[in-house]
C-alpha cells in the first residue's frame, strides 16, 4: 500500500519522491510505503498551518472545536478494526493492545472536546487584589502553530495526546510521526478531514528525524515544539528551539523502579511487576524495569514472577492468544540483546529469558527477561533498555529502597506495592517521579497530568494540564476611575 502526506487539504508525495518502507516487525515483510518528507515539505506544511491559524481556526469557539473533536472520536470508533490492524502491522502490538489503543484515543478526543467547550465558559477570570481602583482579569489564547514529533512505541496514542489537546486549545498542528510507525497517524488525518476539520489545521509530514524533524523544529512558522522520545534527542531539540526561543514540551526517557514490600499478596504484586516491564514489549518510557524487592520474601516472589514471565505467549500480534509481540525493528532488537549480553558479562544472574523464543526464527522477538543479583553500578540497572528486560535488587529497609529508586537522572514514573496503605502513601510521596502508582502499575489516567521531572522532561500531557500546554495566558488590568489621576509626578 502507498500512503501520502497530508498538507493543507491535499494528500501529497514528498518533494523528493522518495519513500520509506513500512515493515511488519513480526514478519520482517514490507507492507507499504510512506513518503520520505524533507525540509521543503515541512515548510509547506508549516505555512499551511500558519494560514489556517491566522485565517480563522485560532478564533473559533471552544464549542465549535469540541464538535469537530467529537467527530474525530466517532471516526476512530467507526474504523476501529481497520486502524487496530494497521497498528499491529506497523508496531507489532498484540491485537488486544491495538484495540485498546483505538478505544483510548477516541475517549481522549471526547475528553478534549469537553475541555474545549469549557474554555468558552471560562472566559475572563477576575483576579482578587487589594487595590479597589483596579480590575485585573486573565484570559487565554492558543499558542499558535505547534510542531509535534511523536515516537514509534504508541503510534496513535502519542499523536492523540498532542493533537487532541492542541486542537482543543485552538492551535494548528504539523505532526511528524516516527518513520517506523506512520500509518495510523496518516489515517487519523483522513478521519479528521472527514469529520470536517478545516484544511491546514492538521498537517502530517512523514520522514526521518534529520530530514523532517529538525527542519520542523527550526521552521519560523512554528511557535512551539511538542516532542516525545529519547532524552538525548530531547536535549538536541531544546538546543535548536532555543535559537529563536520557541516554546518546548518534552516527554523523555525513564529508568523507573517498582518497590515491593514483604506484606504484599505475591500473586497480585508479581503480576503488576511483570505488567510494568513486559507490556508493549517493554518499549514504554515509564516501564518499571528496576524491581526493588524486600529480602524477606524475595525467593517466593521471584519464583512466581519467573512463572508469569515464562507463561507469556510471544508471537505475531495478529495471532490470537499472543501477549507480547516483537520489538520495533532490527536496530532495537540488536540494542536490547546487546544489553542482555552486557548484563551477563557484568555478573548479573539470568533468571529467565535472554534469547529468541523457540520457533520464532523471523521477526524481532526477545523473550521476557529477568536478571537477579544486579548491582547499582551495572549498565542494565542504570540505562534505559526499552525492551522486556527486568533488573532485580533486594533491600532490607524502606529508606534503602527509596535511595536506590531515586538514584537515577530520570524521574518519569515509579510504583510501590504494600498492604500497609500508610507506608505505600509515604513511599509514593518520596519517590522522585512525575507519575507514581500505589498497588498498581502502568495505568494511564487520561484526566490526570502525565510527565516527568529531572531528565525525563518538562511540561505535562493529558487532562486539563495537557490543554494548558497549548494556551497562552494574558493579564488585562483596567484603571476603574477615569477621573482619578495617578499622582506620582504631580
Amino acid at each position: 500500500m502507498q500512503w501520502k502526506m497530508l498538507i493543507g487539504a491535499d494528500w501529497v508525495d514528498a518533494k523528493s519522491k522518495e519513500t520509506i518502507d513500512c515493515v511488519n516487525p513480526a514478519t520482517e515483510e514490507v507492507f507499504g510505503q510512506v513518503p520520505a518528507g524533507g525540509k521543503e515539505d515541512v515548510a509547506k506544511a508549516a505555512a499551511a498551518a500558519r494560514e489556517a491559524f491566522e485565517n480563522g481556526w485560532g478564533r473559533t469557539t471552544g464549542t465549535e472545536r469540541g464538535r469537530l473533536l467529537r467527530g474525530i472520536a466517532e471516526g476512530i470508533r467507526a474504523r476501529k478494526a481497520e486502524l487496530a490492524k494497521y497498528e499491529t502491522m506497523d508496531a507489532g502490538k498484540p491485537g488486544p493492545e491495538s484495540d485498546f489503543a483505538m478505544d483510548t484515543a477516541a475517549q481522549i478526543y471526547d475528553m478534549y472536546a469537553g475541555l474545549a467547550e469549557k474554555l468558552d465558559v471560562r472566559g475572563q477570570q477576575e483576579v482578587e487584589q487589594p487595590n479597589e481602583g483596579l480590575r485585573t482579569t486573565v484570559e487565554y489564547s492558543p499558542v499558535g502553530v505547534v510542531g509535534m514529533i511523536t515516537p514509534w512505541n504508541f503510534p496513535i496514542g502519542q499523536v492523540t495526546w498532542k493533537v487532541g489537546a492542541a486542537l482543543a486549545a485552538g492551535c494548528t498542528c504539523v505532526v511528524k510521526p516516527s518513520e517506523f510507525t506512520s500509518v495510523t497517524a496518516l489515517e487519523l488525518g483522513r478521519i479528521a478531514l472527514d469529520a470536517g476539520l478545516p484544511p491546514g489545521v492538521l498537517n502530517i509530514v512523514t520522514g526521518t528525524g534529520p530530514e523532517a524533524g529538525e527542519p520542523l523544529v527550526l521552521d519560523p512558522n512554528i511557535d512551539k515544539i511538542s516532542f516525545t522520545g529519547s532524552t538525548r534527542t530531547g536535549s538536541r531539540i531544546m538546543e535548536m528551539a532555543a535559537r529563536d526561543l520557541k516554546r518546548v514540551g518534552l516527554e523523555l526517557g525513564g529508568k523507573s523502579s517498582i518497590i515491593v514490600f514483604d506484606d504484599v499478596n505475591i500473586d497480585h504484586a508479581a503480576e503488576w511487576a511483570a505488567f510494568g516491564v513486559f507490556i508493549n514489549q517493554g518499549q514504554v518510557c515509564s516501564a518499571t524495569s528496576r524491581l526493588l524487592l524486600h529480602e524477606n520474601r524475595a525467593d517466593e516472589f521471584l519464583a512466581r514472577l519467573k512463572s508469569i514471565a515464562e507463561g507469556i505467549t510471544v508471537g505475531d500480534g495478529a495471532m490470537d492468544g499472543v501477549n507480547m509481540g516483537p520489538l520495533i525493528n532490527k536496530a532495537q532488537y540488536e540494542k536490547v540483546t546487546g544489553y542482555i549480553e552486557t548484563g551477563k558479562k557484568q555478573g548479573a544472574t539470568l533468571l529467565t529469558g535472554g534469547g529468541r523464543p523457540k520457533g520464532l526464527n523471523t521477526g524481532y522477538f526477545v523473550e521476557p527477561t529477568i536478571f537477579t543479583d544486579v548491582r547499582p553500578d551495572m549498565t542494565i540497572w542504570n540505562e534505559e533498555i526499552f525492551g522486556p528486560v527486568l533488573s532485580v535488587m533486594t533491600f532490607r529497609e524502606e529508606d534503602e529502597a527509596l535511595n536506590l529508586a531515586n538514584d537515577t537522572p530520570y524521574g518519569l514514573a515509579g510504583a510501590v506495592m504494600s498492604a500497609d496503605k500508610e507506608r505505600a502513601e509515604r513511599v509514593a510521596g518520596k519517590m522522585e517521579a512525575g507519575v507514581v502508582w500505589q498497588n498498581c502499575n502502568q495505568l494511564v489516567v487520561a484526566q490526570a497530568p502525565w510527565g516527568g521531572i529531572k531528565k525525563s522532561g518538562m511540561g505535562r500531557e493529558l487532562g486539563e494540564w495537557g490543554l494548558e500546554e497549548f494556551l497562552e495566558t494574558r493579564q488585562k488590568t483596567r484603571w476603574l476611575d477615569d477621573s482619578a489621576r495617578l499622582g506620582w509626578y504631580f
